[in-house]
């Protein structure tokens, strides 16, 4: 018998089409010395997106859905305080914090965000050696031309900025995660600070997971960026924020996306939103990177941010946990 890769992925209905391209080149690139478990967690996904989703289970995986509602009862927009990212929030983008509790019979597993492609083979990031570490995942390059989000990380989350990770493509320690209590953690200090930040998930994950994190190659998580050159042979590309071929043109990686979306019966709708998209919600796009870089930089200064409350030791992050446990 094969052994099983999970893989998770969380979504909601907008991001249906582009998830399709994603397990279609997951499934065509990845090694057949695995079976492969797509895991897609989801928020009242319409019973036609798992219909057409639902068809990539064949010989080499199977797609399977899993309904998180009511793991977030009382947990709301509103609740968060998260005005940062009006273009794409969704409670979706929390669920990977939750994973390793969900699934106690894997003690290893691959989270990555639906809006990517993968033309390498997926079970070669799953092999990678993270020993202790909580998680496996890449700087996120993204940000490094921006100097407002360098100094967040560094201020307002307490990570410098070649250490703070894109959560958008992790390896987990199912079975370190469990042991720390990710899932635990993460709503005690939601519920006892409320936390503002530009990036929730990312934010919590890189605070918490501060100096237990084996760093992958940025082949596994490259991201357009016109300020940098495209990487030849990109194993896992990652079309970040607003850099998205579904949306605009010549964005960097382009090509690959639309060789695997014309494999899918979503290939019609893609186009079609790309199209249609207008101006005004270019211009908005624009606007909400704004308010991204201006709360940024509100947040950096905020007495009770992230940086501050762990390291005036008013409370710890996951390894000061394990410490105490172990002692």
């Amino acid at each position: 018998m094969k052994k099983v890769i999970p893989v998770f992925f969380a979504i909601d209905d907008q991001y249906a089409p582009c998830l399709a391209v994603a397990l279609h080149s997951i499934i065509e690139n990845a090694s057949d010395k695995y079976f492969y478990r797509l895991i897609i967690l989801h928020q009242q996904l319409s019973k036609k997106n798992m219909t057409r989703l639902g068809r990539y289970t064949c010989d080499k995986a199977r797609v399977d859905f899993v309904r998180m509602e009511e793991r977030f009862e009382g947990i709301s927009a509103s609740r968060m305080g998260d005005n940062l990212r009006p273009d794409c929030f969704t409670l979706t983008i929390y669920y990977r914090l939750f994973i390793a509790d969900m699934f106690p019979e894997y003690n290893r597993g691959i989270y990555i965000d639906s809006d990517i492609c993968v033309p390498g083979d997926i079970s070669k990031l799953y092999e990678k050696p993270l020993g202790d570490n909580l998680i496996g995942a890449c700087p996120d390059f993204s940000i490094f031309d921006v100097p407002p989000f360098v100094n967040y990380t560094k201020e307002a989350v307490g990570v410098d900025v070649h250490r703070y990770i894109n959560s958008g493509v992790l390896l987990l320690n199912l079975k370190r995660l469990r042991e720390v209590q990710l899932g635990s953690r993460f709503m005690q200090l939601l519920n006892k600070w409320h936390f503002d930040s530009v990036a929730p998930d990312q934010d919590y994950i890189n605070a918490l997971c501060k100096d237990q994190i084996y760093y992958l190659g940025e082949e596994w998580d490259a991201m357009p960026d016109e300020n940098r050159q495209p990487m030849p042979n990109p194993c896992l590309v990652h079309y970040n924020r607003f850099e998205k071929p579904w949306i605009k043109d010549d964005v960097q990686y382009e090509d690959l996306f639309w060789e695997y979306a014309r494999k899918t019966e979503y290939y019609a709708d893609l186009t079609n939103f790309k199209n249609n998209y207008t101006e005004a919600q270019r211009q908005t796009d624009r606007s909400n990177l704004e308010l991204m870089i201006a709360r940024a930089v509100a947040i950096a200064k905020e007495p009770d941010n992230m940086r501050r409350v762990f390291e005036s030791g008013r409370d710890y992050r996951l390894q000061h946990q394990v410490l105490v446990e172990y002692a």
